[in-house]
């Protein structure tokens, strides 16, 4: 087979993709994605390039992507070279003042502007913000509470500056849809006083999907998606799989949290929720432009 011969080939293969992609391009045109970034996805740098030139290809052709991103790797280990000891409540990092200072350095400062960079060095035009810039997440303290084993009395849990979104200026974020700009967003709230939140960034991201009543709320993980007793893939699920699915323990861990956040963004008008495996190569491409997708969309 000559070089020639191959290289028709080739064309012809990318020729057949972007002819697959065209119908999911002209439905998805001038509508919100919101995109939580974070894990082996953020952290790989030829996934983090990957994943920058996903979004711009995403504004090209006429959607509206907006990325939250997380951090939680990158803050334990400034905390740990500061000599700043964490503790953890529930999954949840215990946030007093020195704390929160650090995690608004790196999540706003370092991550963000990383973000912001990658994605402008592909043609894209990002600006990096926080949930404090134009009181964009305005946040409340988040109350957990435990039950005493012995007394079996409930007690409040002193998390410190952890977070919960309160209010999202959507008007705000949809002065961006109409523009060449993409908002790349640290998950850090404003409290009513002036108080700085770190709030988790699935949590951040799905607030403001149903603020914006999105299309589709996409959560990268580092898992494949959702996956059933026998360890293979669920592609699509409701409402009532997924909360059969935690009840009888084939959704656990930490994957709880991010089902439920999936299904309070479609009660909040939010068009589907798709929970992705962050460390595939184009992994968002897959799943907005091809018919298979690439993890588990979970819609009412």
């Amino acid at each position: 087979m000559t070089n020639g011969v191959v290289d028709k080939q080739e064309l012809l293969r990318t020729a057949d993709t972007l002819t697959e992609a065209l119908p999911y391009m002209r439905k998805h045109a001038g509508k919100t994605f919101v995109i939580k970034y974070g894990g082996h996805a953020m952290g790989d740098e030829a996934l983090a390039d990957n994943f920058a030139r996903d979004i711009v290809l995403m504004k090209q052709v006429g959607m509206n992507p907006i990325v939250v991103h997380g951090g939680g790797p990158q803050i334990g280990k400034m905390l740990e070279r500061l000599k700043i000891e964490s503790s953890f409540i529930d999954g949840l990092r215990v946030t007093d003042k020195a704390t929160i200072e650090v995690v608004e350095m790196v999540l706003s400062g370092s991550i963000n502007k990383s973000i912001v960079g990658a994605i402008n060095k592909v043609g894209g035009k990002a600006v990096g913000l926080s949930g404090k810039d134009s009181n964009l997440v305005i946040a409340e303290p988040l109350r957990r509470t435990k039950k005493d084993p012995e007394s079996q009395i409930e007690q409040f849990l002193d998390l410190g500056f952890v977070g919960h979104p309160k209010d999202v200026n959507a008007d705000f974020l949809n002065m961006f849809a109409g523009s060449d700009i993409i908002p790349v967003i640290a998950p850090i709230g404003l409290g009513e006083n002036g108080e700085t939140y770190n709030i988790n960034a699935d949590t951040m991201a799905g607030a403001i999907a149903g603020a914006l009543d999105a299309e589709r709320l996409l959560l990268l993980t580092d898992i494949a998606g959702v996956l059933d007793k026998d360890k293979n893939l669920v592609p699509e699920m409701n409402e009532d799989m997924a909360k059969a699915f935690i009840e009888d323990g084939t959704i656990q861990g930490g994957m709880i949290p991010k089902i439920e956040t999936c299904i309070k963004a479609l009660h909040d008008n939010v068009g589907a929720s798709v929970i992705i495996d962050g460390r595939v190569e184009h992994a968002l491409l897959l799943e907005l432009f091809t018919e298979h997708g690439a993890g588990t969309l979970i819609q009412g």
